[in-house]
């Protein structure tokens, strides 16, 4: 089976070759580049599997890089995880607005790093090494199709990142079934999650706004206070 290539994005050389050494070492392929305009050109030319990101670059910083790939036809769907330094909740929060499927918050643990590449990866059908599932689920005028990764509201296509085609998956295949932040955290991303709960909410609130009509909230995903998230057949 071909190596999953990531390309790597920071300006910082010894973190390039400190990232490449340990995906190389867990079996991926490794492009790297050390500006946000120089990843560019090399998407535009090379297949690329994942994005590793770093948020704070000089020039064109990351947010933008991501701003570009997200409007790109060809790249929009691509899985990028963000690297960033900061620890505030509002770079992150920005950044998955922006339509990053992660984030890992500098300095990392290597370990954690590989196993959010590949949670990543396995989310977007890209580990190989899953049964193929055909899975089509529909709510009221609400499609869903796993193996294409397709939804549609009303017959128009609806674009999610990929988490939040996961988390929107989640919860309509068990209508009525309250997840916690935590529950829904472990199933999207795959492993035990270190981050914030923040980011759930931030992936509810961009479903939400994505599947809303006519100026009018989605309403069959519903918040239970103090818990949760659930679906509501409608």
């Amino acid at each position: 089976m071909k190596a999953k290539t990531i390309l790597t994005v920071d300006d910082e050389i010894h973190i390039l070759e400190l990232i490449e050494y340990n995906l190389k070492k867990n079996g991926f392929s490794v492009i790297k580049a050390e500006s946000g305009e120089e990843a560019l050109e090399i998407l535009k030319k090379e297949k690329v599997d994942l994005v590793l990101l770093d948020v704070m670059l000089g020039g064109m910083d990351g947010l933008e890089v991501l701003k570009k790939i997200r409007k790109s036809q060809e790249l929009k769907r691509l899985p990028v995880i963000l690297l960033t330094a900061k620890d505030g909740e509002f770079n992150h929060v920005v950044g998955l607005d922006l339509g990053a499927d992660d984030y890992i918050t500098k300095p990392f643990g290597v370990h954690e790093m590989v196993a959010r590449v590949r949670a990543v990866l396995r989310r977007a059908g890209g580990n190989g090494d899953s049964k193929v599932e055909e899975n089509i689920l529909c709510s009221g005028e609400l499609y869903i199709d796993k193996k294409k990764r397709e939804v549609l509201l009303e017959g128009e296509k609806v674009e999610l990142s990929l988490k939040e085609f996961e988390l929107l998956y989640l919860l309509i295949k068990h209508p009525g079934t309250v997840y916690t932040r935590e529950t829904i955290l472990e199933e999207i991303w795959g492993f035990e999650y270190y981050g914030e709960t923040r980011t759930v909410d931030v992936h509810i609130k961009n479903l939400r706004k994505k599947l809303a009509r006519d100026g009018e909230e989605y309403a069959c995903i519903k918040t239970v206070r103090g818990v949760g998230y659930k679906f509501e057949d409608s």
